[in-house]
This record gives C-alpha cells, sequence and structure tokens, in this order.
C-alpha cells in the first residue's frame, strides 16, 4: 500500500468551517472595540472641552448670575451654562461675597442618539445689584 500525502476533501472542508467561525468571531469583536474607541473619544473630546469652557467661566468675574448662557464649538459639539448664588450670609445683598455654582453640559449628537457632559464647579465672586431674586 502507498502511503497518502495531502489531506481529503472532508478535512478541508472541516478546517474552512472552523477558520470561517473564528474570523466571523474575530471580526465581530475587533467591531464592537472600533465602537467603544469611538464612543469614548466623544467622551474624552466632551471632558476637555467642558473642562476648557469651565475654566473660562470660573475666571470670568463680570458674567452675569441667573442668566443661562450658551454657545457652539467648531466640532459640532454646544454648551449650556449658569452661574448662580450657591452660598452666602444670611441677609446678603450688593457688595457682600458669595459661593457661586457654575453648571454645564456639553451636548453632541452621534447619529440620532443625542450624548451629555455634565460638569459643576464653584467660584467666590460679590454680589452685585440684581443678582438676587427680590
Amino acid at each position: 500500500m502507498r502511503a497518502k500525502n495531502g489531506f481529503t476533501l472532508l478535512e478541508v472542508l472541516v478546517a474552512t468551517a472552523i477558520m470561517g467561525v473564528a474570523i466571523a468571531g474575530l471580526l465581530n469583536a475587533i467591531s464592537g472595540s472600533a465602537r467603544n474607541a469611538s464612543r469614548l473619544g466623544q467622551y474624552d473630546r466632551a471632558v476637555m472641552l467642558a473642562k476648557s469652557k469651565m475654566d473660562e467661566l470660573l475666571a470670568e468675574p463680570k458674567l452675569p448670575r441667573n442668566v443661562p448662557m450658551s454657545g457652539a464649538f467648531d466640532s459640532g459639539y454646544t454648551w449650556t451654562g449658569t452661574i448662580l448664588p450657591f452660598e452666602m450670609t444670611p441677609g446678603a445683598g450688593a457688595g457682600f461675597w458669595v459661593v457661586d455654582r457654575v453648571a454645564l453640559e456639553i451636548d453632541w449628537m452621534d447619529g440620532a442618539v443625542k450624548h451629555a457632559y455634565t460638569l459643576e464647579g464653584f467660584r467666590r465672586g460679590i454680589l452685585q445689584p440684581g443678582d438676587l431674586p427680590q
């Protein structure tokens, strides 16, 4: 009897089927990883933009209190923010020190889904006439 060299057709078909299942699973995992990387990249960008805008809002003492502010970044992200008196001495009025709460929200769209990132900060300031509701 002669020694057989090579593979039978059945062995080749089984090996091909196993490789097909393995490659399909691998492609699915790579696709999920790419989606997660994209999503995390969007959140990283939102955090970076929020920190930058929060620094601006905290550093500018002349921004009005109790007035909603908004704007847009050039990359499709938008922001809204408010500065509200947070803590003050009882009976405080114009000229008194106050701790302001600065609330900032960054919004962006991912296809049809809207995402948001919220950031809060606090700053010290002096109350101006009209800052407190009567």
